[in-house]
């Protein structure tokens, strides 16, 4: 089964996609939306077309005390109006600290500050994809 991984910020949505076997997440590409979630849906689906994506993992945002947040709640809004275009699965996926995760990797391999803003999200998509996809392999 091929994912998609989204991690959505308020500019700009980075994107992983998996292997054909479901097993490793690849940083993919991102979109700058600038809040226009119309157009970043249009986008969305038309990367699943192409991609031939069979599900979507969608970050998803929590406070460290595990409420929902204003950054979560529009996640799960864009999970709704996904969900009104696409007849894929669109699971949300705990994102805690992926960002924080993605600028610690690209700072250990010595990735310079300009193209670390460039690239950040694009990474913590690849990691929130990546955790999604190794709790679904346990589960197999």
């Amino acid at each position: 089964m091929k994912y998609l991984g989204l991690d959505v910020g308020s500019k700009t949505l980075g994107m992983a996609t998996s292997d054909r076997t479901g097993l490793i997440a690849t940083a993919y590409n991102i979109i700058r939306h600038n809040e226009d979630y119309e157009f970043l849906v249009e986008e969305i689906i038309k990367i699943v077309n192409q991609e031939k994506i069979e599900a979507i993992v969608l970050g998803f945002p929590k406070n460290m005390n595990n409420t929902i947040g204003e950054k979560g709640k529009l996640s799960e809004k864009l999970k709704e109006e996904l969900e009104k275009k696409l007849t894929i699965p669109i699971y949300l996926q705990d994102e805690r600290l992926t960002t924080k995760e993605a600028e610690h990797l690209l700072i250990s391999n010595n990735t310079s500050r300009k193209k670390r803003k460039k690239v950040i999200d694009a990474v913590a998509a690849t990691i929130i994809l990546q955790s999604f996809l190794d709790k679904e392999g346990k589960k197999r």
